[in-house]
């Protein structure tokens, strides 16, 4: 998909306005699922550099990859909220939105004038998603966060990794990302009991508790058996085989979830005579001989090329996949096909390949989403268009120095 001509997709969240104080990846991430889903994003950046990310290397003609990765489709306004008229034009502007996202330690908005209780006492409306490492509460609310730390505390650092190493963290960075995630659900959710009720409300959202969330059936796993999950590789800690095997000229995953699919994994590499080998045959068993399991595997899968394999496999009905690298998965046929990859202009860059949205909604046009912002590069149309402001006094707020 190329830049369109055609209008601005509506999307469900049409009407919808965001003012968005987050900067570097948790807020953004849940800002950038709204504006994907059709909200007008209003992001303030403070003088200078604006958010941090966008000085993080490497650059290109001085824009950052980082920030061009979680701000597509929003809208730039840089106000200094370190003066009087700087939190004036922001309070201002949350009269007129109907969801804001910020990502600060808690307190640091209520120290601005900005906090929930003022602004909600301004626009009864409002939805304040408040995202933070710890939440409002408990012990740990005031430390700073990052993403290793949030993996490390919410157990999701132990079990990643090879068995009877060091345990490994997440090459995606899951521990911000979960912001991006379960922000939207709650503001989506406080939305409907808008619709109902008329009146808005916080939300507190904790990294921790997310990833925490996120565990799936480990938390269950450790207090049925008493013990920690250990770091398993690629491996599963109970289904066998699953995981990464060796091919000729590379690495292939296989997982099997069920015995139909041992079944199937069994005729596709000639093992017919452990299809219903009593040693074998049930989930349990499989997992308590692992060992011998992976090793007929890998000896068979080391002697044939990846593409064999796949090709095998996928006769098969084998659940399996070649393990690609970040340029082939993203140029792979299925991405494409999902248009997965697609172009916009920048301001400064020219045409530039983004991440196009991942939630689709059949039978509406959806265009490319517009590229992320230069710094400022919206602050006069927003303040003209939403605030009413002339020319004129935008012209004095940026002599001052609170617009930039």
């Amino acid at each position: 998909m190329q830049q369109s001509d055609s209008p601005a997709w509506a999307g469900p969240l049409r009407g919808i306005r965001v003012l968005d104080f987050t900067r570097v990846l948790s807020g953004p991430a849940a800002a950038l699922a709204l504006a994907d889903l059709g909200a007008e994003v209003l992001k303030i950046e403070p003088p200078g550099a604006g958010d941090e990310t966008r000085t993080f290397p490497p650059m290109r003609e001085q824009e950052s990859h980082y920030f061009l990765s979680v701000n597509r489709g929003k809208k730039s306004i840089v106000i200094d909220l370190k003066t009087e008229a700087g939190v004036k034009l922001a309070r201002d502007l949350a009269l007129e939105c109907d969801i804001l996202i910020e990502n600060y330690r808690p307190g640091v908005m209520d120290r601005l004038g900005l906090g929930y209780d003022t602004l909600s006492a301004l626009n009864p409306r409002l939805i304040y998603c408040a995202i933070s490492g710890f939440g409002m509460t408990g012990p740990l609310r005031d430390r700073p966060s990052f993403d290793i730390v949030m993996q490390a505390l919410s157990g999701a650092l132990s079990v990643n990794g090879e068995p009877g190493r060091e345990p490994t963290k997440l090459g995606i960075p899951l521990g911000d990302l979960v912001g991006g995630v379960n922000g939207p659900i709650a503001i989506l959710a406080a939305l409907y009991e808008r619709s109902l009720t008329g009146c808005g409300r916080l939300i507190d959202i904790s990294l921790l508790d997310g990833l925490i969330g996120m565990l799936g059936y480990l938390p269950q796993l450790a207090w049925f058996t008493g013990q920690d999950p250990a770091p398993q590789g690629s491996q599963h800690p109970n289904l066998v085989p699953y995981g990464v095997f060796p091919a000729r000229d590379g690495s292939i995953v296989i997982a099997c979830l069920t015995n139909s699919f041992w079944a199937n994994i069994c005729r596709s590499l000639g093992m017919d005579d452990w299809i219903a080998d009593p040693r074998f045959d049930t989930i349990e068993k499989r997992r308590d001989t692992r060992a011998l399991v992976n090793e007929r595997i890998c000896a068979i899968t080391s002697g044939r090329t990846v593409n064999e394999l796949v090709e095998i496999f996928v006769a098969h009905q084998v659940p399996h996949a070649p393990i690609l690298g970040i340029r082939e998965a993203l140029s792979q046929p299925q991405a494409v096909a999902r248009e997965m990859v697609v172009e916009t202009e920048h301001e400064s860059l020219g045409m530039i390949p983004i991440v196009n949205r991942s939630i689709r909604f059949p039978g509406d046009p959806q265009p490319v989403p517009t590229a992320p912002p230069v710094l400022g590069q919206h602050t006069d149309e927003i303040l003209g268009d939403i605030l009413g402001l002339s020319a004129e006094q935008i012209g004095e707020l940026r002599a001052s120095g609170v617009v930039a």
